[in-house]
């Protein structure tokens, strides 16, 4: 539907202005953005992946567990993940990735579109956002609706949404919430719509409770002027800001069971890094402004060239109330500068700097220009006067931004036409009155369209293209999923044991996105046991701690019931390490069950420095040979040795053309399984004619490598490992560990003896039946994670023990039976204050329909529908 239908069915009464606004926004923020996804060749337009960083590792697996979940087909339920992390709660992650009623659209794609499902998920967010804005413009004051459409696009369309939150998609509720929420104030302001204002926030704070958070103190501040500048009795005033006090208050409450669980599962998250707020430069935050700029540090506030321009021209407009200019001017320069202040950064994001980036709030600053530049039109296209000093604020913005590394010569060119169109199509517009007025106003409308279509379809196809370079990458499913799903179909049997997706994974959430069960597992919520019990036992992770990755490792995968292991190559779509030619194959081993046993005199002290002894003290046996290895340079001289702060031999990569390489030598018992534990290391490790052992890590400590297999020990015991260093890295004392197999066998043996002979598990419960005269600590492989209790036979449930990281239960030899129950930490208060929160909101509407029916005037009796004929004359004859 273009604009002359949209105009037309106003006119004729079908569309009220604000629908229509509504409606033309999301028109257009629907085609410019798979328009500019079309311009940069992203999916599921071309050929380049959209998925980068947290989309393709956290969001399209989540999504896929969503669609498991929804088709009855997920490992777990709303509690518990089975699937991840060896069992994760799932309830904060469903609040933190998965609440937006939106999400719930997965179900009607199929699964293996799971990427295109996100695509339109994320396109339906920003078009809602857009639609939002547009209602709210036309509810702040009225004004053209097709104007009302642009703006609201404009605002859809920002530099936060198409750099940041769009590969964030969770973070596109806020967007949505923020005009929603400003329309909650004018309701509070009028007395109007109270219970529609509660579900309002509550759906908000749901959606995702973190940027609704921003967009609530936003629109607390937009009420609070809209209040000083309606000229209200100071009484009148008190009784609004207390009713939008009393309707936020009551919306987060009912909204309280998600936003408790997802609070209490950040305090046992595994914590990252602190990060020290510091402000970008000036010209890089004017920088921002204009179009086609990116940078992943930076505040993304671009509304586009015309919305600038309005919300410039508001100081100077003369027809728009002085009261008016100089609170919103003052609103918008405010919140501004809250950006670059500390203080005021850390109230932004509820008192603690994000990692990653750490401008989030910058959704709200993009809001107040465009309601700014509402306010600026809405009163009358501005003069030559004010549109003169607009355009001479955007030439000093521009100056400064030129000392930016941000803007690209093909930015100016970009912005150059941006102006042309944004300045003819205003000063136009100022003259649409007179007999030529259908003319003007139509050359008007091409103007600002058109300029604000392109600038902001090149933006968003810069930052796609952009991203791609600055940010790691994954491909959509495809063949390689495909593959490893039908692998992993074909071989689990959960619970009887796990299917690991391997070692070689394809993101960082690979058990949610093709199945299995496994150490893998990336959220802001990983929980801090899980993260350092796996690392203690050799395992690598990313994103500091908070994506644990699989482990291939005979004793792991005794110690977690792991049955089978996929095996696949490097993924293609990486530049990691080289494809090796294999295909994706499936390993089989026998393993105790999920439950097992421990002799009561089992040691439960923490964990020692050596992964290999870690391993030895879940499992309750030795069958590690530690030796004493040395390390070599590529001349064969000793390495650099390390301090206290960076452990272990320097090994640097070959000089050029030298075919000699660094090398770890050791002696061990010949015939034995050889790993090596290098978390400081990155590239490879061979021996001869072994595997190849692949090890990433980074000098940050974002990343740490995984312990590998590397082959056995031939027959004269000595050992003789092939490093090849992809950059300076470390290799520790104690880094070569060799298994005795037979050792193993003889371990496993026991635990299965001794375990438990069947295991039941459910959404939140796991059960085992154990032999008779079972004694010691009953083991369940998995993490020992807040919110679990359980109980030996009849006995009530008590929080449950802990074995090494691991879920523990003590027996006394007449219990047969072992249950644990999770709940997820923060939902009984939760709950407790949303029942609160529901009956105040009972109580509160049966109080106000009482007032209005007792404050409403008597109604006049109805008037009588039976109708008297009158009497007619009587006459009589003689």
């Amino acid at each position: 539907m273009d604009r002359s239908t949209l105009s037309t069915a106003v006119s004729s009464g079908h569309f009220s202005p604000k629908k229509a606004a509504a409606l033309l926004a999301a028109v257009i923020t629907v085609t410019a953005f798979c328009a500019a996804d079309a311009v940069a060749r992203s999916y599921p337009f071309g050929p380049r992946t959209r998925s980068v960083n947290d989309l393709g590792n956290q969001y399209v697996p989540f999504h896929a567990h969503l669609w498991d979940l929804l088709h009855g087909r997920a490992d777990g339920g709303l509690f518990i993940n089975w699937q991840s992390g060896f069992g994760s709660s799932f309830l904060p992650d469903l609040g933190t990735y998965l609440s937006s009623p939106f999400a719930l659209l997965v179900a009607v794609f199929p699964r293996d579109e799971i990427d295109l499902a996100v695509y339109v998920i994320t396109v339906l967010k920003t078009a809602s956002a857009g639609a939002a804005m547009a209602w709210l413009l036309l509810s702040l004051r009225p004004g053209r609706w097709w104007v009302a459409g642009l703006l609201g696009a404009s605002y859809a369309l920002c530099g936060w949404s198409v750099a940041v939150a769009s590969y964030n998609p969770m973070w596109l509720d806020g967007l949505v919430a923020l005009p929603l929420l400003c329309l909650v104030g004018e309701w509070a302001q009028h007395g109007r719509r109270p219970l529609l204002g509660v579900v309002i926030v509550a759906l908000a704070w749901i959606a995702n409770f973190y940027t609704a958070y921003m967009a609530t103190i936003a629109a607390g501040l937009v009420l609070l002027l809209r209040l000083w500048l309606s000229g209200l009795p100071t009484r009148r005033r008190l009784q609004a800001v207390g009713r939008g006090a009393v309707t936020v208050l009551l919306g987060v409450g009912l909204a309280a069971p998600l936003v408790t669980v997802v609070y209490f599962g950040t305090k046992h998250a595994h914590p990252g890094r602190a990060v020290q707020f510091a402000p970008v430069p000036t010209e890089d935050l004017l920088a921002r402004l204009l179009p086609t700029t990116y940078s992943f540090g930076s505040p993304a506030v671009y509304v586009g060239t015309t919305a600038l321009l309005l919300a410039l021209c508001l100081p100077f407009h003369r027809a728009v109330p002085r009261r008016v200019r100089v609170g919103w001017t003052l609103l918008v320069a405010g919140v501004a500068l809250s950006l670059q202040w500390g203080p005021t950064h850390l109230v932004w994001h509820a008192f603690a700097t994000p990692q990653g980036s750490v401008y989030r709030q910058a959704f709200v600053l993009c809001a107040l220009l465009v309601i700014a530049a509402w306010q600026a039109l809405s009163y009358g296209p501005p003069d030559r006067r004010a549109l003169g000093a607009a355009a001479g604020l955007l030439v000093l913005i521009s100056a400064a931004a030129s000392r930016s590394a941000l803007v690209h010569p093909v930015g100016w060119a970009v912005l150059l036409l941006a102006v042309v169109g944004a300045l003819g199509g205003l000063v136009l517009l100022r003259r649409t009155e007179g007999p030529r007025r259908t003319v003007l106003a139509g050359l008007a409308v091409v103007l600002l369209f058109g300029g604000q279509f392109g600038e902001t379809a090149a933006t968003s196809a810069v930052a796609t293209r952009l991203r791609l370079g600055h940010m790691d990458d994954y491909a959509p499913w495809g063949a390689r999923q495909e593959a490893q799903a039908a692998a992993i179909a074909q071989a689990d049997d959960w619970p009887r044991y796990r299917t690991d997706p391997g070692r070689e994974q394809t993101v960082g959430n690979d058990p949610m996105l093709v199945g299995g069960e496994g150490a893998q597992y990336y959220s802001s919520l990983t929980s801090d046991v899980l993260s350092r019990t796996l690392t203690a036992l050799g395992g690598g992770w990313t994103s500091r701690g908070r994506s644990p990755q699989s482990l291939d490792n005979d004793v792991t995968d005794a110690i977690f019931s792991i049955g089978a292991r996929v095996h696949s190559p490097p993924d293609p779509h990486q530049n990691w390490f080289a494809q090796d030619g294999t295909v994706p194959t499936v390993s089989r081993q026998d393993v105790p069950p999920l439950v097992t046993l421990r002799p009561s005199g089992a040691s439960s002290t923490g964990f020692g420095p050596s992964p290999y002894r870690n391993q030895e003290l879940l499992l309750g046996a030795r069958v590690y040979t530690v030796p004493r290895s040395t390390v070599r340079t590529a001349t064969g001289k000793p390495p650099r040795a390390g301090d206290a702060a960076h452990p272990g031999m320097l090994v640097t990569a070959s000089a050029p053309g030298s075919e000699r390489k660094p090398t770890v030598t050791a002696r061990c018992p010949a015939g034995s399984e050889v790993y090596l534990w290098a978390p400081h290391f990155s590239g490879t490790a061979q021996l001869p004619d072994g595997p190849t052992g692949r090890f990433r890590s980074d000098a940050r400590v974002t990343k740490i490598a995984a312990m590998q297999r590397l082959g056995r020990t031939p027959a004269s015991g000595r050992l003789t490992i092939d490093l090849t260093p992809d950059r300076p890295g470390r290799v520790p004392d104690g880094a070569v560990g060799c298994l005795d197999t037979a050792r193993l066998h003889d371990a496993v043996a026991q635990l299965r003896t001794t375990g438990a002979t069947h295991v039941t598990v459910s959404d939140s419960t796991i059960r085992a039946e154990l032999p008779a005269g079972s004694r010691g600590t009953a083991v369940v492989a998995a993490p020992r994670i807040a919110g679990w209790r359980c109980a030996a036979g009849d006995a009530a449930a008590v929080p449950a023990r802990q074995f090494h990281g691991l879920i523990a239960v003590p027996l006394d030899g007449t219990s047969t039976t072992v249950s644990c129950t999770f709940h997820p930490p923060g939902l009984r208060l939760g709950t407790t204050v949303g029942a609160v929160s529901l009956l105040a909101l009972i109580l509160l509407g049966a109080l106000t329909a009482v007032r209005r029916r007792r404050a409403a005037p008597p109604q006049p009796p109805a008037p009588s529908t039976t109708t008297t004929r009158p009497r007619e004359p009587v006459t009589g004859a003689l």
